[in-house]
Parts: structure tokens; C-alpha cells; sequence
């Protein structure tokens, strides 16, 4: 079971950093943790992770949070993600030990917005669009808990893996506006330019099509960057990336958004 943080945890923890989300009149600004970096994980299944667990997924650091499906602050251990129940380890918590490895800042804390929802087209990435499967509204419940969990600590960037529900040349066509169109609306929705990074289909697929397309999105937009998914692995079936894969693919996420975030 998930540890997650009491009532009386969370506020200590919250105080010891600088008084995260507290609650207070609705006349003041809530106070925001400038070292609480916040990152929001959307997409579809890689993103949210179908690894298989094992003794590294029951390890707790205590700087790194998830926020869960009820909204609330836990400490992240995988599986983070809870859109379908074959969900596993992803990439999330790997991507946030990279960061804090190469921090400087000794009370950096990261929070985890899990929203990626398996088998998601991106055409179900945008307001309204309902997910028939699942029942979500992803791009909606993505803004709606980014923005709460913002009322915490800092966003500081967007992780992106989707594409596999539309890797076809039929399925594909128009998918470059609509990549487009989905970082443009997540940065004006969320309020800011920020560092937005896709990630490769595995290159154990025969088709690569999205991956075409998207490889020159880096050079489109300011702040955006791709991560290559070469000599990754899969889990056997052909899409879906193996637990010591997916980690380190939340490496490489980490590396590129450290770097066009400078």
C-alpha cells in the first residue's frame, strides 16, 4: 500500500518547506514553496508505465511526491500513475531522482501531477474530449489537477509520451498540427512557457511513423525537446517499455528538460 502522508505529515512537511498549500483565507494568495518543483506527466500508457514492479518499486525517497487520485500529496512509489489497472512502473520517479542528483539545492523536493491515460489518441487530448474506455476527460483532468497542485509548489515542466494509438499513416494525418496545438494549449492553460519534452515511440516497432513527425517539433517551438527511445526494450508485446527501460527513459526525460531549461 502507498504511504501516504497524514494530515499531520503533509502540514509538517509543509511547514518545514517553506508552508506548501496552505489553506487560508480566500482573500490571500496561498503561500507557494519556491522548492517544491512540480512536473506534469501526460500522455498515454509509457508515460504512465506498464513495468513490471519489483524490490526498487518499494523504495521510498522522501523528496520526491506524487500527487493521487484523490488529490493528495503521497510519497511516490510506483505504481504513480491510475488509469487502468495493468499500470506499472514509469517513468515518473526515475525522472525525478535524475533531477534531484543533479540539483544543487539540498531542500529541492519534487511533485509528481501523474495524468497519462492508457490507449488515449491524441485527439482525446483536448478540452472536452472524453475518454470512452476509461471515462476521463484527460486533457481537462490534467488542467484541473496541475492547477491544484500548483496551489504548492512551482511547475517547472511538461512530460509527454503519446503516439502509439495514432502510429499509422491513416491515423497519423494531421497529427503534427494537433501535437502543436496540445503544447500550445497546455502552456497557455497553465499559464507559462514551459519546458514541454515528447518522448520517441520504441524503436522495437516496426512503424515509425509519429516518430517522424515529430522529431523536427524541437526546432519548431521554443522549450521543447524529444527524447530518443533508441536500444529501449519492450515487455514483449511490441509497445510498451520494460521496467529497466521506462527508468531509463525518465533519465533521458530528465536530461533533455534540464537542458532546455536553462
Amino acid at each position: 500500500m502507498k504511504a501516504i502522508l497524514s494530515a499531520a505529515m503533509l502540514a509538517l512537511f509543509f511547514l518545514t518547506s517553506c508552508g506548501v498549500s496552505r489553506h487560508i483565507a480566500s482573500s490571500e494568495a496561498p503561500v507557494i514553496d519556491t522548492n517544491f518543483h512540480l512536473y506534469l506527466l501526460v500522455g498515454q500508457s509509457n508515460m504512465a508505465g506498464r513495468g513490471k514492479l519489483d524490490a526498487a518499486s518499494k523504495m521510498v525517497d522522501s523528496a520526491i511526491f506524487a500527487l493521487d487520485s484523490n488529490g493528495r500529496w503521497a510519497y511516490a512509489i510506483d505504481p504513480i500513475h491510475f488509469d487502468k489497472p495493468a499500470v506499472g512502473v514509469g517513468p515518473g520517479i526515475s525522472f525525478a531522482k535524475t533531477i534531484l542528483s543533479e540539483s544543487t539545492e539540498p531542500s529541492l523536493r519534487i511533485g509528481l501531477i501523474p495524468c497519462a491515460v492508457g490507449g488515449t489518441s491524441i485527439n482525446l487530448w483536448f478540452a472536452g474530449q472524453r475518454d470512452p474506455v476509461t471515462k476521463a476527460y484527460p486533457y481537462d483532468d490534467a488542467i484541473r489537477r496541475a492547477k491544484a497542485a500548483m496551489k504548492s509548489g512551482v511547475l517547472k515542466g511538461i512530460l509527454w509520451h503519446q503516439g502509439g494509438s495514432d502510429n499509422t499513416p491513416e491515423k497519423a494525418v494531421g497529427y503534427l498540427d494537433k501535437q502543436l496545438a496540445v503544447i500550445h494549449n497546455f502552456r497557455q492553460d497553465l499559464g507559462g512557457e514551459f519546458p514541454f519534452v515528447l518522448g520517441e515511440q520504441g524503436h522495437f516497432k516496426d512503424v515509425q511513423v509519429i516518430n517522424e513527425i515529430v522529431r523536427g517539433i524541437p526546432g519548431m517551438l521554443p522549450k521543447v525537446a524529444l527524447v530518443s527511445t533508441e536500444g529501449l526494450a519492450d515487455i514483449g508485446d511490441g509497445l510498451h517499455f520494460d521496467t529497466r527501460s521506462v527508468r531509463e527513459l525518465g533519465s533521458r526525460y530528465a536530461k533533455e528538460l534540464t537542458a532546455i531549461s536553462k
